[in-house]
């Protein structure tokens, strides 16, 4: 038999089960933000004809597994790589914020859970009070060139043959979000952080954002991208590239997307890849499995496609 304590418990907790968290579809006056994939190859807050941007290079190297080989002469190099350039901005009407957060040391992973600015202006301080819940999760990546907590498949890269099959896909998936460069066109755009209130503070924050910088005991990180700012990483940063080793000459879209699972809700899904058109040729043919390359390809960008899956 049940005793009044233990009814009261019982509603507390299915009472808690069904109000945290709240669905995104059904929160009222929440301010989204908008991610957007910057094209292929140019650096963050170009704002050219993409076609032209030059953040990026063919790169012979010497061990296919190194995550940031050094660029070789063709006749000691393994394997070839595509380097570039790739950048996501939000140009919504909230920022992207989200919380990581793990119990103990011994779990290797943070979950991580997505807070939604209200209209009010409030935005929710910590994982516990963050509405969205997540596919994401955080690891720390201790690669000297890292020591930080990687938000994983955030962005992902692939080449794509004209007949829509892929290539190659990318090793790269782990990424550490701030507020690393102001967009081109943040006029435009409505929700900016002015210089008091949340919006500032945040945005200030994610300035500053290193990730937990050599703290691998940390519990919690956060990770975001202001309206209005975008986030780069550089073609010389690891992993950073495709491997184009063993692809055959010929016309291909290399393909940034991110979101791509849409686990991070957004006002809109549309503009989540760009991609570029691009030829490969090899003037002597490509080099058999585990032999020295011959001669590195030759690869032209022939055409981008801001806020296109598809190129060629």
């Amino acid at each position: 038999m049940f005793t009044k304590s233990a009814i009261l418990a019982a509603v507390l907790l299915l009472t808690a089960a069904t109000t945290a968290a709240p669905r995104v579809d059904a929160a009222q006056g929440v301010l989204l933000p908008d991610l957007r994939q910057a094209p292929p190859g140019c650096p963050g807050g170009y704002a050219g004809d993409p076609v032209q941007c030059g953040d990026w290079d063919v790169c012979p190297v010497v061990d296919p597994s190194a995550p940031n080989g050094r660029c070789v002469g063709e006749t000691a190099a393994k394997a070839v790589r595509l380097r570039f350039t790739s950048s996501e901005e939000n140009i919504g009407d909230g920022p992207l914020l989200l919380y990581g957060n793990r119990s103990s040391t011994e779990n290797s992973r943070m979950s991580v859970r997505q807070a939604l600015r209200a209209a009010d202006g409030s935005i929710p301080p910590d994982y516990a009070s963050a509405q969205q819940a997540t596919r994401g999760y955080t690891y720390y990546e201790p690669a000297m060139a890292h020591q930080h907590w990687h938000l994983m498949n955030f962005e992902h890269f692939a080449l794509i043959s004209k007949t829509g099959a892929t290539i190659v896909t990318d090793r790269k998936n782990g990424f550490c979000l701030g507020d690393r460069y102001a967009l081109p066109d943040v006029s435009d755009l409505e929700h900016v952080p002015g210089e008091t209130g949340a919006d500032a503070e945040l945005a200030e924050r994610l300035r500053a954002n290193n990730c937990r910088h050599q703290e691998p005991n940390a519990l919690d990180v956060v990770e975001g991208i202001s309206v209005g700012s975008g986030d780069d990483y550089t073609y010389q940063v690891d992993f950073q590239w495709l491997d184009i080793t063993h692809v055959p000459s010929g016309t291909y879209d290399l393909v940034n997307t991110v979101n791509d699972d849409r686990t991070l809700a957004e006002k809109n899904y549309d503009n989540n890849s760009s991609s570029v058109s691009l030829s490969i040729e090899w003037p002597r043919g490509m080099s058999a499995e585990g032999q020295s390359i011959r001669q590195a390809p030759v690869v032209r960008f022939l055409r981008s496609c801001p806020g296109q899956a598809r190129c060629s």
